[in-house]
């Protein structure tokens, strides 16, 4: 079976339903994917840009995002990279960072790593 990538725009018709048609037509892949009859691969960089946006457009709340996308992710009909990353930053988004600068530090911590950074206030928080 192909795999197909998953966009933002798919996600978000998904999540906020501002577009009834395609909000169906994302759920019925969705259930395709839970009924093992599609392969939809979820990347960070999508999870990224539906935050923005989330945020910036639809005005949504940091809490409301990330217990949205928290469940998403959480999903293991889907395939999602680095899906041990992606559920570990919400704790840091939580707390006011950037999804880049929290994902960032889940980062460090998933991979016992350091951020190769100027950004001081990121740095404490990494060590």
């Amino acid at each position: 079976m192909k795999k197909q990538i998953l966009d933002t725009n798919v996600l978000l018709r998904f999540l906020v339903g501002d577009n009834e048609k395609q909000q169906k037509e994302a759920h019925r892949w969705f259930q395709e994917a839970e009924q093992r009859k599609r392969k939809i691969v979820v990347v960070p960089l999508v999870v990224a840009e539906t935050c923005f946006v989330l945020e910036s457009f639809y005005k949504k709340q940091r809490e409301e995002i990330a217990e949205t996308l928290e469940v998403f992710l959480a999903q293991r009909w889907l395939e999602v990279e680095e899906r041990n990353v992606l559920l570990s930053l919400w704790f840091w988004y939580r707390k006011g960072f950037h999804f880049v600068d929290s994902f960032l530090l889940a980062w460090t911590q998933t991979y016992a790593g350091d951020i190769l950074t100027f950004d001081r206030a990121l740095s404490k928080k990494a060590s």
